[in-house]
């Protein structure tokens, strides 16, 4: 497996996706229900795939990113061949994951204690992989709103 597997709740909502892929493996219902009775480790296994699938395709479409702690903010622009951070660190006790701390922060941006950096990161040779270990670090998919907004401010 190269990513991770869906969680049931996840598995849940992509149900009917789910039927199709077992379709696409001529697998019906019963045969399904049997797989999982009779040849777990084979059931577990259409599981996996699935998930792969369906990461790929997430992974595929992200654009932006984002990983917001108390006093960082890390935004990412995911690009063909790089990506581009705009990271934001707070030297103060602010926490920006509160409305308060993101609202002070919104109206501080250009206070001593506001810190703003810039880079470029080259994919290794698996981009999707590099995006799916942000994601599992903490960052979020998001529309790249923030990202925008401030690198408007910065560039």
């Amino acid at each position: 497996m190269k990513y991770s597997r869906l969680t049931k709740e996840q598995f849940e909502e992509l149900h009917k996706e789910f039927i199709n892929f077992l379709a696409t493996q001529s697998i019906t219902a019963d045969e399904w229900a049997k797989l999982k009775t009779e040849k777990p480790e084979v059931a577990e296994q259409e599981l996996d795939v699935f998930s792969d699938l369906v990461w790929e395709g997430v992974l595929t479409a992200a654009k932006y990113l984002e990983h917001i702690s108390p006093q960082n903010i890390h935004l990412f622009a995911l690009h063909e061949d790089h990506m581009h951070l705009i990271g934001i660190k707070i030297n103060n006790p602010i926490d920006v994951t509160t409305k308060d701390g993101f609202n002070w922060l919104r109206n501080n941006l250009m206070d001593d204690s506001v810190e703003f950096m810039q880079a470029k990161k080259d994919y290794t040779d698996d981009k999707n992989l590099d995006i799916f270990k942000l994601i599992q670090q903490g960052s979020a998919i998001t529309k790249g709103e923030l990202y925008n907004y401030m690198n408007k401010l910065i560039n």
